[in-house]
């Protein structure tokens, strides 16, 4: 199979996190098995929390299999846990560093020191850690949906490391407007970007129990129209279109030099379930087995 431009590596495995939440020793065979299957072109770092490290090694050691994961930690430890989680990966001969990310929360700005010092030192934890931004194992600050979130984001650009946005799960989906700001000002001041959680499927929905998710497929044209000089409300109703037949002949028309320079600044998103997406884009024929 020849994988699209458009949908290389653009799925991050967030097995363990909700609303999958799968154990660690199921999740990492899964990873596995995803790895080898006839979609891997589609599939991005197996996404652990710092604070599960040292349950993943030992889940690691009891598989027998001593193949080498790719790992992107999220380090929800803190801001002072960026160094021990890097040298966690670093010390686990069967793991290989394929990214960081850490969030900002929202409570910096409410404690005192505005969002744009926590961004700041959250910089300086990856750079001590890290020695720089890296993109074979990009580094991502997760933006908080609260007031001074650009100025956050202005020091990411400043620092070279990428952003983050929360598009869904169990918060409060963002709306198509706060997106579409997002890209909008992650393109302004040129640091590349992922999405997280509420992207299982490709095209925006209202789910049974009458929540509103995102569409992977949405926000990859939403990038697309950003790139061909749409402002915000165009880019928005992109966002919240629901017409599949139109969306999917959309991204099936973008060339390939196109759908690079979409993913060059839409690097993945993560989602609990890996196969979900995937046969979303076989139902709309983007994608053959």
């Amino acid at each position: 199979m020849s994988t699209p431009p458009l949908f290389r590596a653009l799925i991050d495995d967030a097995a363990l996190f909700p609303p999958g939440n799968a154990p660690l020793d199921v999740a990492v065979p899964a990873h596995r098995e995803h790895r080898t299957a006839w979609y891997a072109d589609l599939i991005g770092p197996f996404l652990c929390p710092a604070s599960r490290l040292d349950e993943l090694a030992q889940v690691l050691g009891t598989t027998g299999d001593d193949a080498e994961l790719g790992v992107a930690v999220i380090v929800d430890t803190g801001t002072g846990g960026v160094g021990r989680a890097v040298d966690a990966v670093a010390a686990e001969w069967r793991l290989a560093l394929r990214g960081v990310e850490v969030p900002l929360h929202g409570e910096a700005a409410a404690g005192g020191s505005s969002l744009r010092d926590a961004a700041r030192r959250t910089v300086a934890a990856l750079d001590a850690a890290l020695g720089g931004p890296d993109d074979d194992a990009p580094s991502y600050i997760e933006v908080p949906r609260v007031h001074g979130w650009r100025d956050a984001l202005e020091v990411i650009a400043e620092s070279g490391y990428r952003a983050k946005l929360r598009t869904g799960g169990l918060e409060t989906m963002p709306s198509e407007a706060e997106v579409a700001q997002f890209i909008v000002a992650c393109l302004e001041l040129d640091v590349p970007f992922k999405f997280t959680a509420g992207l299982h499927h490709a095209v925006r929905r209202t789910t049974v129990d009458d929540r509103e998710e995102h569409g992977f497929l949405n926000a990859l044209l939403a990038v697309s129209s950003a790139l061909g000089g749409g402002e915000a409300v165009a880019i928005a109703a992109v966002l919240a279109s629901r017409d599949t037949p139109a969306l999917a002949e959309q991204a099936g028309a973008l060339t390939d030099e196109r759908a690079s320079t979409v993913r060059a600044w839409l690097g993945s998103f993560g989602s609990c379930s890996v196969t979900e997406p995937i046969d979303g884009l076989l139902d709309l024929k983007l994608l053959t087995r």
